[in-house]
């Protein structure tokens, strides 16, 4: 079933509340998806302080920090939220996470950029999001999903959100019916996986084309195309919100808009706490169509 959630503030008094007001959203999706969750936080200067890009580390030895540090000649910043390790230094983001892959093989990379912080752990999710410390997070955008596992494991590396291009997080409610073959293909194009997750894949993909200079709306369009099954997707970037239904649109997604934010959930009652919520224009996601909203 799973259930998402998702906050892009236009008005920046309300980014000191970006974290409280998130951590709401999710509690509301706990009976949609129990047994994991994770979150995607831009902006908190905490978690990614002001010129130091930021990794995100599962399975991270203790001495990552440090191991990191002596290769790269910098002090690398870490906090410890339980599963996930979060580093931050002074160098550019796809080296650090590179540098991570390197020197702690078994570890997994969840998230890397210069404004992004991804944390995901097993459990409770409202049990999660205070052990992560999120409700005292600022930012201007969150993404949060809370995951009934179906086709793998219940781990904190299988549960979403996905985030495996700079500053890029993806969200999935659904299934690709099809995302073997399309896996087969990318492994081809030397795309490599850390996880038998089938929304790894559609991540993968929609980074592959935003690397290679498509814009979201086309990344997901693209995705619409060669993409079977059911599915409502969040995607984030640096700059960018995005929301996309499959043509069928089995899977529940509203929205609500206003001159303060854009916010998303699988449900309302995920969105009935947001301020202001009796202004915002209400409404249901229309299929197989890319909603895109941008900085």
């Amino acid at each position: 079933m799973c259930g998402i959630v998702g906050l892009h503030l236009r008005d920046a008094s309300l980014e000191p509340r970006l974290g409280s007001l998130l951590t709401g959203m999710l509690g509301q999706m706990v009976d949609r998806g129990p047994d994991s969750a994770g979150v995607a936080v831009y902006g908190n200067p905490a978690f990614s302080p002001a010129g130091e890009s930021s990794v995100s580390v599962l399975d991270a030895p203790s001495d990552l920090a440090a191991t990191v540090g002596n290769a790269l000649g910098v002090t690398v910043g870490a906090l410890d939220l339980a599963p996930t390790t979060v580093l931050h230094a002074p160098v550019p983001a796809a080296l650090l996470a590179d540098t991570v892959r390197t020197v702690a093989p078994t570890a997994t990379v969840i998230g890397f950029g210069d404004d992004v912080t991804v944390l995901k752990g097993t459990g409770d999710p409202r049990v999660l999001a205070e052990n992560f410390g999120l409700p005292a997070a600022s930012g201007w955008q969150g993404v949060g999903h809370t995951r009934m596992a179906t086709e793998s494991a219940v781990t904190a590396a299988g549960s979403h959100p996905f985030a495996v291009g700079p500053d890029q997080c993806l969200v999935h409610n659904g299934s690709f019916s099809n995302h073997l073959s399309i896996k087969r293909e990318l492994e081809d194009e030397g795309v490599v996986f850390d996880s038998r997750n089938d929304t790894e894949v559609g991540a993968r993909f929609v980074a592959k084309h935003l690397a290679e200079g498509a814009d979201l709306e086309k990344a997901l369009r693209l995705l619409g195309e060669r993409f079977d099954g059911f599915y409502t997707l969040l995607v984030s970037t640096s700059d960018s919100f995005a929301v996309v239904r499959d043509p069928i649109a089995c899977k529940p997604a509203i929205v609500a808009e206003c001159d303060a934010y854009v916010a998303m959930a699988s449900e309302f009652r995920a969105l009935a706490g947001l301020p202001g919520i009796a202004d915002a224009r209400i409404f249901e996601p229309e299929p197989d169509r890319v909603y895109v909203w941008q900085r």
